[in-house]
């Protein structure tokens, strides 16, 4: 079910009276309202140009993807609702770096090649720009994200490294380097373009798929990479939503990464074992708790959104982490806002 549709069937039920479509919850106030508080922060950080940014100017393609997202969880699009200006913006920017000039990439990059973190924005834009393709109404602005949807998709491929995993840059550009947070970016962003309709080669995603379990501990941990580096909690978790993504809920290596998670992450804590990536590691484990829904969503819920809301600021932003408070602010307010259900990747 797309937004569109999501939203009609929402309106007609509403009109009859009667509960909405059966993967939407109910936001209680409370964390609407700060919900809403951190939005309208994003929406005031927000550059002329149309980009966010982290700390120091940094990750700009990946800030932008981000906020974006958060802010179509919202249930607000390219043009409607309150933020369709700040997404439009956004994703104008996203497209000017895909086809500056009107000209395209050589190579399909949506980011700057001189980024020694391009793959990062890569990944997290094809999520965004997947989901905005499923509600653009406009025939010429669709073809455009088409176009660049698909070129993206080609050059996640070509970027692949020989293992079957990605880098921090495309394996030509960075010696063949791999590691897992990185290729867990490209697979939910693949997801996202083939669940969108766009092309994407079997091939890619199985090889990926099959480095990440390459990757996998005895204890049902995923490393930092196929050379090595430990179990790790956050790709873990991402490993399992993207696993979740594909349908894959009851297989025994699913199984096996999720008792990991639930043995090594908590949303009442900070979570030591998380490597200073709390919030990277239940912007994944959320969705894994919220589309195994039950109990389980429900309980998990209630304590990430206690531990989020205690920290937000007076100005609605969360002034955490390293990276800094762009980041923090839309990951929060993403996991914050996953019982809306408008987004179709995070949809049960």
């Amino acid at each position: 079910m797309n937004r569109r549709q999501f939203l009609a069937a929402a309106a007609t039920a509403a009109f009859l009276g009667i509960d909405r479509p059966a993967h939407a919850g109910r936001i209680d106030p409370k964390t609407k309202a700060a919900v809403g508080r951190a939005l309208d922060w994003l929406a005031r950080e927000q550059k002329r140009q149309g980009y966010w940014e982290a700390n120091q100017m940094q990750y700009r393609v990946a800030m932008t993807a981000l906020v974006g997202n958060a802010m179509a969880c919202e249930g607000s699009t390219t043009t409607r609702g309150k933020y369709s200006k700040n997404i439009r913006l956004g994703v104008d920017y996203l497209l000017d770096l895909a086809e500056p000039g009107g000209g395209t990439q050589p190579n399909g990059l949506i980011g700057y090649k001189n980024d020694y973190h391009y793959m990062y924005g890569h990944g997290f834009s094809m999520l965004f720009l997947s989901q905005i393709f499923g509600e653009e109404e406009d025939a010429e602005r669709r073809e455009q994200l088409r176009r660049v949807l698909t070129r993206a998709v080609s050059f996640c491929g070509q970027a692949q490294t020989t293992a079957g995993g990605w880098g921090y840059v495309s394996a030509k550009d960075g010696g063949d380097f791999d590691e897992g947070s990185t290729c867990i970016t490209q697979v939910q962003g693949l997801r996202a373009c083939r669940n969108a309709g766009i092309p994407v080669p079997k091939t890619i995603i199985d090889r990926a798929v099959e480095y990440i379990k390459k990757c996998t501990t005895p204890e049902g941990g995923v490393q930092y990479s196929i050379k090595g580096g430990g179990s790790r909690p956050p790709i873990t978790a991402a490993a399992v939503a993207c696993l979740f993504n594909s349908g894959e809920y009851d297989s025994e290596y699913a199984k096996k990464l999720l008792n990991f998670c639930k043995n090594n992450l908590s949303p009442s804590g900070d979570d030591a074992r998380s490597f200073g990536h709390w919030h990277y590691s239940h912007y994944y484990y959320a969705q894994v708790m919220y589309r195994m829904g039950g109990e389980e969503w429900k309980n998990y819920s209630k304590a990430i959104a206690q531990n989020i809301l205690r920290k937000q600021s007076a100005d609605g932003s969360w002034k955490e982490g390293h990276v800094g408070p762009v980041y923090v602010t839309a990951i929060n307010s993403t996991i914050l806002q996953l019982d809306n259900g408008y987004l179709p990747i995070y949809q049960r």
